[in-house]
């Protein structure tokens, strides 16, 4: 399928997925993908649902053993002769639409990452004497029959839970698991596809704020502008510092706690959380905690909030920017004034798919 000199390649199967066949390419009418900070990756491909005298009992794509639920879906976006993975997961939902008019009938599929398959099964599990980052490894290492490659990395203060003291205990998913442990050091978990067909990276650590930006998002820039920005939004209630006291389990002393900066990599030279002249303020009331567990909690919740200050919304025309712009990573942009100028968390992207179109819609934040 050609797209303005960008190709879409569909990897479909039960197990090992195989290219599309013809059939499938030629009913196809638009793939969308949604990959989200604050959620999991979804897609949703649509098909034309036509029937023909040799289908006798049932339209050809429901027929199909290929899009039943479960089954693997890879998208594979080439622009010029550089490929990327753009989806890999399985299928969750399937929605058809008879018509009476010939030809007007669609089938629509829609899945999720393959990070779903860790979210199918509750568990009570013990994980004696192991801290956080070691039951990321282990849990990870349990699905890697759909080419998940760990990346881990682990908290600034390590915390060993000796057995006679307590002992962590997984009550849910092992992805309900995963995201629960990574909260409490502000940390995120979530699988992106690639870098290559079959493969998968599984991440557990903090925000990813550094690293090579992506290709720039230029505005009001003349024949280099690749893309329109619909909103730029400053929310002064964001940030929020907390204070309070833990009394400290092993010490069995009460040990004031209290945050006064984001420890995230700053994106501006002048961060809401230190010019506001005022920020917002929240109690701290956790317990059953020992010093460094509350520091940390403390902490986690500061950084998250100071990501959320400002909000860029907008489009991008994908034969322009010639690459996929990646979510969970840094980004400039340029060509919105010298306040909006700079780079931005990539906190989701929708990638919208037709013949002859392809635009991907972005949310950028920082601090």
């Amino acid at each position: 399928m050609s797209l303005l000199g960008t190709h879409l390649t569909i990897l479909i199967g039960p197990t090992v997925p195989v290219p599309a066949p013809p059939g499938f390419l030629e009913a196809l009418e638009s793939v969308s993908v949604t990959h989200s900070v604050e959620e999991r990756s979804g897609f949703q491909i649509m098909f034309r649902a036509g029937r023909s005298s040799a289908d006798v009992l049932d339209y050809a794509l429901l027929s199909s053993p290929l899009l039943r639920p479960f089954n693997r879906v890879i998208l594979v976006v080439t622009f010029g002769a550089m490929p990327q993975v753009l989806m890999d997961g399985m299928i969750t939902d399937q929605q058809f639409s008879p018509s009476n008019q010939p030809g007007e009938s669609t089938l629509t599929v829609t899945g999720e990452d393959v990070s779903v398959m860790m979210d199918l099964e509750e568990k009570s599990v013990e994980h004696p004497a192991q801290p956080e980052a070691i039951i990321a490894l282990k849990l990870i290492a349990s699905y890697a029959q759909y080419g998940l490659i760990p990346v881990v990395i682990p908290p600034p203060s390590l915390d060993m839970p000796l057995p006679i003291e307590r002992i962590p205990v997984q009550q849910g998913t092992d992805l309900s698991y995963l995201q629960e442990m990574a909260a409490r050091f502000g940390h995120v978990f979530y699988v992106t596809p690639g870098p290559a067909p079959f493969t998968n990276t599984a991440y557990w650590g903090p925000p990813v704020r550094v690293g090579v930006p992506q290709r720039a998002i230029s505005v009001n820039l003349g024949p280099s502008t690749n893309a329109e920005i619909s909103n730029v939004r400053y929310n002064s209630l964001a940030p929020t510092f907390v204070q309070g006291q833990v009394q400290d389990r092993r010490l069995n002393q009460t040990v004031p706690v209290r945050t006064f900066v984001s420890t995230r990599l700053p994106l501006v030279s002048q961060p809401a959380w230190a010019t506001q002249a005022r920020t917002r303020t929240r109690q701290f009331r956790q317990s059953g905690l020992d010093t460094m567990q509350a520091f940390s909690r403390a902490q986690a919740e500061t950084d998250a909030s100071t990501d959320q200050v400002v909000e860029v919304t907008g489009e991008l025309d994908a034969s322009r920017y010639e690459s996929l712009l990646q979510p969970r990573g840094l980004v400039g942009v340029r060509g919105a004034g010298y306040s909006y100028d700079g780079f931005y968390y990539v906190k989701s992207v929708t990638h919208n798919i037709r013949k002859g179109e392809y635009q991907q819609s972005f949310t950028l934040t920082r601090e």
